[in-house]
């Protein structure tokens, strides 16, 4: 029954992250957009009432007209009416520590540790996972002071200090559980910069303009700055986000390495689009971004597995595999599985049977033999033998007869 609830708890909590996430990018994908489409205003009333820029758009069968005042409007009331997007950033923040408890805390020896990258204990291992969430941000926000006034120079240095954490979290955790925590550690950045100076700068803000007292802009400056880096910290999190689904990522020794590389294709892919919303089309950023991700893709790409388990130049028959299934695999993956923590087989992959081994030995392939992503945390603990083994029947033609 306990696993049962949890795994409500999971779906729950990782629907609500879903929705909350689709706001938030939206939310701030829009403002970008907006942000670098604005044109000078085509009257000069509007320019004397503070507007710094305007745009026109239709949608929905009706059109707008959004306006962005620098420092509010000149000669008039702010409005008491003020939208503040704040809460699509906590929310999807609050969720994302929920499922990170949920999976990766609660069940700490499946999902956070793997003894064969380094021993730990759940206290350790969880400490360490919560301390690189709050480390993350104080780094990254002193780094954002010291560097303020110098922007490219700043954006090499994150890049630099997000891909160490890479490599560092790649020998601490599972492979799973790292890539995830590097995502983690960079939307706590994010939802701290909205927390932290984003909503405050803006607070600050509002409250100069209705005291009738020129706002200091220095706080908007500091804002967009942030603001500027969310957008780029978007798709490396959502890549991480869906990365679980595709071991052949995380699943190779060098992982660390592969992470690195989609999260520099994500950040040129996404500049092609800041660029292109100010008039700009460079199309060398997207070619260089697929450029890398074929790079990683052959890189990581599997091999043929050895035949070197044939017994006496015989084939390897089914009566090998099948028991190995049933111990290391079947476990999880059955229509009632026995492994304590599970209540359902994971991804809805079924290995108790003949023909269910049959049919995912592809799968198999992939997970167990290749990146050996599974069993998880080698909790059943499948040996380097036994891989060999399922992967020799597979090049073998994986029969089960």
């Amino acid at each position: 029954m306990e696993a049962y609830v949890i795994d409500w708890m999971n779906m729950l909590v990782r629907w609500l992250h879903l929705i909350a996430g689709i706001a938030w990018i939206g939310a701030s994908f829009y403002f970008v957009m907006l942000d670098s489409s604005l044109t000078p205003p085509s009257k000069d009333e509007d320019r004397q009432r503070g507007v710094f820029g305007e745009l026109w758009a239709v949608h929905g069968g009706g059109f707008y007209n959004s306006r962005k005042y620098l420092t509010g409007p000149k000669g008039e009331p702010l409005s008491e009416h003020l939208h503040w997007s704040k809460w699509e950033a906590y929310t999807t923040w609050m969720s994302g520590m929920g499922l990170l408890a949920i999976i990766y805390w609660y069940g700490a020896n499946a999902f956070l540790i793997d003894k064969s990258v380094m021993d730990l204990t759940p206290a350790t291992a969880i400490t360490i996972s919560i301390g690189f969430l709050v480390g993350g941000w104080l780094l990254y926000d002193a780094l954002c002071r010291i560097f303020e006034n110098q922007a490219t120079l700043l954006a090499l240095v994150l890049f630099v200090l997000i891909v160490i954490a890479d490599w560092g979290l790649f020998h601490l955790f599972s492979a799973r559980a790292a890539y995830l925590h590097v995502g983690a550690m960079m939307g706590t950045m994010m939802v701290a910069n909205v927390f932290f100076h984003i909503i405050p700068g803006q607070k600050r803000m509002v409250t100069a303009i209705r005291a009738g007292k020129e706002p200091d802009p220095r706080p908007g400056v500091i804002g967009r700055q942030r603001s500027v880096h969310n957008t780029y910290f978007t798709l490396p999190v959502l890549f991480i986000m869906i990365s679980n689904h595709y071991p052949m990522t995380y699943g190779n020794r060098h992982g660390w390495l592969v992470l690195a590389g989609i999260m520099l294709a994500g950040v040129l892919i996404r500049q092609f689009f800041v660029l292109r919303h100010q008039g700009k089309v460079n199309y060398a950023l997207p070619a260089a971004g697929a450029v890398i991700l074929i790079v990683v893709a052959v890189a990581i790409a599997p091999h043929a597995a050895p035949l070197s388990a044939s017994v006496d130049g015989m084939k390897v028959p089914f009566s090998r595999i099948q028991p190995i299934v049933a111990e290391r695999c079947a476990v999880c993956h059955s229509q009632r599985p026995t492994q304590p923590g599970f209540t359902a087989a994971p991804a809805g992959v079924l290995l108790d049977s003949p023909e269910h081994i049959h049919d995912n030995a592809q799968r198999i392939e992939q997970q167990a033999v290749a990146t050996q992503t599974m069993p998880l945390a080698n909790l059943t603990r499948m040996t380097p033998d036994e891989r060999v083994l399922l992967g020799t029947w597979i090049a073998e033609g994986a029969k089960t007869h």
